[in-house]
């Protein structure tokens, strides 16, 4: 069972490696806000599998933690944008 969370694990890597290349190289700030919730939902899923595959119950709350970041930034950026916009 290990085995299949660390491939999966691996697997989500790759996504993440792909949403990378769109943060880089995205044509709006929307575009790569998107790519960057990818790669932050990419990573939490990344640590809850390892911490089940390696029995560590410490990434359990990293993982949380990065949750919470995701959502404050997700509403900063449209705060951000909706104040650009009314402007």
């Amino acid at each position: 069972m290990p085995e299949f969370l660390l491939a999966m694990a691996l697997l989500l890597l790759l996504t993440m490696s792909a949403g990378l290349v769109r943060v880089v190289i995205g044509p709006t700030p929307a575009d790569r806000m998107m790519a960057a919730q990818l790669l932050g939902t990419s990573g939490i899923a990344v640590l809850l599998l390892l911490a089940l595959a390696l029995e560590v119950p410490a990434l359990l709350d990293v993982a949380l933690i990065f949750a919470l970041l995701a959502a404050v930034s997700v509403a900063a950026f449209t705060r951000r944008r909706a104040g650009r916009d009314q402007a």
